[in-house]
């Protein structure tokens, strides 16, 4: 009975070693098998490692045989750059286009359908524009104005026809409370092309204006990009207006559309006649000299004045004017609205940049053009939406 015990013991002994190497060659098989799964393909748009990338498009990630888990994008000022992923993370595409003359670093993790982790950082380099085209905005950021103040945009570069719309839609604006308005293509006095948003009616005191302009890596035409973004803020001062009334020679002042007092001067001659509609303050200046070559007067006159307030680009002004002994009694000016020193100066002080001068009663029968200045109000609501490049 015991040799037979350990005969049989000694039968059992392989059987169990070769189980053992069974699950020992079971195990090498899995491991080799997870070891030789491939990574999730990244690819990056524009191609990494391009020192001549093409403007014009955004970044786009993409990962073949699995997803992306994070996609960090950098400038070469190390700005972060915003973009979106998918549900799925398949993709993952930045919110605005690529800047010229502009290096990016893009940082990725991904996983594999299988699991397999893997990481990759890339470089591209965009190539330079002919033409960098930059904005000057009206209002300044932070700055207070009047009820009448559109947006204005003025351009260093023109803007195609062809480009303008996508421009349009890159220029966001916020109010608060909500104001309905609308965007508007303008050439400006200056021959530069201009964009304006005006508000449909004037804006209520106290609105607060946020714009954002998207506009980093747009194309702006004829060999012109941007390449930035431009974000300001400015809120709408109180409701003072003026309007002037040309055959009584007076100017009245208005708060919150109650007459708070009227002011006696002198407009323009029948030979030169103040113009007519609703003028927006667009500049003002404590001390200035009138030179009459500047309207077309060759050298007739050279003289100093104060409280000087603009409302045309081409010359239409609220003035003091002490050389003048008719002041109202006769139009004799050559198009503005002259006053005593101390009337000029009580106008200036009450109304805004952005504040509006409406001109009744006049002779002239010329059309002022929005650019002369920031004319917005020279039409109405339908004329003004037929400006827009989304129409």
């Amino acid at each position: 009975m015991h040799a037979g015990t350990r005969r049989h013991t000694a039968r059992l002994i392989p059987a169990a070693l070769a189980a053992g190497l069974l699950m020992t060659a079971c195990g090498t098989g899995a491991g080799s098998s997870k070891a030789a799964e491939p990574a999730a393909k990244v690819t990056v748009t524009p191609a990494a490692g391009s020192s001549t990338a093409k403007l014009g498009s955004p970044i786009s990630v993409k990962a073949d045989g699995g997803k992306l888990t994070t996609v960090d994008v950098k400038d070469d000022k190390g700005a972060k750059v915003p973009g979106k992923l998918t549900a799925d993370g398949a993709s993952w595409t930045s919110e605005g286009k690529v800047r010229p003359k502009t290096t990016y670093t893009v940082a990725t993790k991904a996983k594999s359908t299988g699991g397999k982790e893997s990481s990759a950082t890339t470089t591209f380099t965009t190539e330079q524009a002919d033409k960098v085209n930059k904005l000057t905005n009206t209002p300044g950021n932070g700055q207070t104005v009047g009820t009448g103040m559109p947006i204005s945009i003025l351009f260093d570069h023109a803007i195609a026809k062809g480009n303008r719309a996508e421009v349009e839609k890159a220029l966001k604006v916020t109010t608060q409370p909500h104001v309905e308005g609308a965007w508007g293509w303008v050439k400006d006095w200056s021959g530069k092309d201009r964009i304006d948003w005006r508000p449909k009616d004037y804006w209520p005191a106290g609105t607060k204006v946020s714009v954002r302009g998207g506009l980093s890596g747009i194309n702006s035409g004829d060999g012109g990009w941007f390449a930035r973004d431009y974000d300001f803020d400015f809120t709408i001062g109180a409701d003072h207006k003026a309007v002037i009334d040309v055959p009584s020679h007076t100017l009245t002042l208005y708060a919150d559309g109650k007459a708070v007092g009227t002011i006696r001067g002198s407009a323009g001659s029948p030979q030169d006649p103040t113009r007519g509609g609703v003028h927006t303050v667009r500049s003002k200046n404590a001390a200035e000299t009138m030179d009459s070559a500047t309207i077309g007067h060759g050298d007739e006159w050279m003289l100093d004045s104060q409280w000087v307030t603009h409302l045309t680009a081409s010359g239409t002004f609220l003035h003091s004017a002490p050389w003048n002994r008719s002041l109202g009694v006769v139009n004799n000016s050559h198009g503005c609205f002259g006053m005593t020193t101390s009337d000029a100066k009580r106008v200036y002080d009450f109304l805004s940049v952005g504040s509006t001068v409406e001109v009744k009663g006049t002779s002239s029968t010329k059309k002022t053009d929005v650019g002369n200045g920031l004319e917005v109000w020279q039409e109405n609501w339908q004329q003004w939406q037929q400006r827009s490049a989304l129409k």
